[in-house]
């Protein structure tokens, strides 16, 4: 018998819905969140569109815009936008197929965190499949650099994703935070899902001008005022909030590259544009990754034992 316990694929056991506003559109939505066969991977469905074609497959090939948030589009120009929140949950909870169905443009935004994500999925059960789970296994170190911002892909021993990540605002209620955290089972659901997307009080107007923002709220975002001092009454839910909420997003954007990923990302300063441009570049440089799954692993070991027993 293997020493190794297997990872297999998993989906959820029954379906789960929710609705809210988004955060940018202002529109309500309907999610449902339904059980998926292996190897389906993470697919958005549009059902208010009545189009025999509404399908998006969450994926970075997919992404088509990063202002404020990472929206995904199909070949028809049926766009999901703001996906991140819950891509993040789907990853830190160790989900690898699941549809999505959705009656609006833009994933809730819920309380800003995937909180809600979390609980929603676990109280729908995680069910194991019949397939190993595939990773992406980081072989060579990527790496993007636009001015001051920076992140890189690089190999590590362990099967899961390390992520480090420091950001920098010249801002009190900010400063300088950073922050490292290993992707391990329970760790994301204990340490980053809480953590809520956040802005300051002087950009509303202008990103209103521009079609974003119109959800937003005390009840979605931490929100600085001009004085420095957060205007959500309950404050912050813990000191480095803002650092671990963009770990959270990097967790949901690093989910499209397709499969969890065996690696460590370390970032400066990272958005979600920064974040969708590794991942392109991962992809695009084939030499730089490969598929990996424990079922490999295991085959390698009884190998290596049967020629040793000759």
């Amino acid at each position: 018998m293997s020493r190794f316990s297997m990872e297999m694929q998993q989906t959820i056991e029954r379906p789960a819905m929710c609705a809210g506003v988004g955060v940018h559109s202002g529109e309500k939505a309907r999610l449902v969140l339904k059980p998926a066969p292996v190897g389906t991977g993470i697919l958005f469905r549009r059902t208010d569109l009545g189009l025999p074609k509404a399908e998006i497959l969450a994926h970075a090939a997919n992404v088509s815009d990063t202002q404020l948030g990472t929206t995904i589009a199909n070949e028809n120009g049926v766009t999901v936008a703001v996906v991140e929140h819950l891509m993040a949950a789907v990853c830190g909870l160790g989900i690898d197929n699941l549809l999505i169905e959705i009656d609006g443009p833009e994933v809730p935004i819920m309380d800003g965190s995937s909180a809600v994500y979390c609980e929603l999925l676990l109280q729908a059960g995680l069910k194991q499949q019949t397939a190993p789970r595939r990773r992406i296994r980081i072989l060579e170190t990527i790496e993007v650099v636009e001015g001051p911002k920076r992140a890189t892909l690089s190999p590590s021993d362990d099967k899961h994703l390390t992520l480090r990540a420091r950001i920098e605002y010249d801002n009190n209620v900010i400063g300088v935070q950073q922050m490292a955290l290993r992707l391990a089972p329970g760790m994301f659901a204990r340490d980053l899902a809480f953590a809520r997307t956040y802005g300051f009080a002087r950009d509303v107007e202008m990103l209103r001008s521009m079609g974003l923002a119109r959800g937003g709220s005390l009840d979605n975002a931490v929100v600085i005022d001009d004085d420095e001092a957060i205007m959500n009454p309950e404050g912050l839910r813990i000191e480095d909030e803002f650092v671990r909420h963009k770990m959270l997003d990097a967790v949901g954007d690093l989910m499209l590259a397709g499969a969890p990923i065996a690696g460590a990302y370390d970032a400066v300063q990272p958005g979600h544009a920064l974040n969708n441009k590794l991942v392109r570049k991962l992809l695009e440089t084939p030499e730089a990754w490969c598929w990996e799954s424990d079922a490999d692993t295991d085959l390698v070991t009884r190998t290596v034992r049967a020629g040793a027993a000759l």
